[in-house]
């Protein structure tokens, strides 16, 4: 895929850290930017419009998240959802979050919570027999699309 380039790897680090700190949005596809946390497209999404809100804060877990954290995560959350329902129409979803290497975060250091859009039918052969993941949209066209839909929803 033309987003995941081998000849342009992630900068070394936390890329909930780094990412947000380089000030490129439309590179690290950065969704929106929060007073505590920050919406992001996931890289390698388990679904078209797999997005992560993440805090600012360096924090590996859940229940060291501070209230205010908290709140503003769960909040954009909500916006998320309502922008995925009015841009993408998906059946449901799944939420969640992935605390500690075991548990099979990608970076345990730092918390984050996901939510992939699902649809009826979204599951096939292709990830069972040819290891392989069919992503009917382009992550940048995905984009487009969710940062018009949370320019058109209602912030909480």
């Amino acid at each position: 895929m033309a987003f995941i380039d081998p000849k342009d790897p992630p900068p070394p680090g936390c890329i909930f850290c780094t990412q947000p700190a380089a000030q490129q949005d439309q590179k690290y596809h950065i969704l929106h930017r929060g007073e505590r946390c920050f919406i992001m497209l996931n890289l390698y999404p388990y679904n078209n419009g797999h997005l992560m809100v993440a805090p600012y804060e360096h924090v590996g877990a859940f229940d060291q998240l501070s209230a205010e954290t908290l709140a503003d995560m769960m909040a954009q959350a909500q916006w998320a959802i309502r922008a995925l329902k009015a841009a993408m129409n998906p059946d449901g979803f799944n939420m969640g979050i992935n605390m500690g290497k075991v548990a099979g975060a990608g970076f345990a250091e730092h918390i984050h919570y996901h939510i992939v859009p699902r649809w009826n039918g979204d599951t096939n052969f292709m990830p069972v027999i040819g290891d392989i993941k069919v992503m009917p949209e382009h992550l940048d066209v995905v984009y487009e699309k969710l940062l018009q839909a949370l320019a058109e929803t209602k912030a909480s």
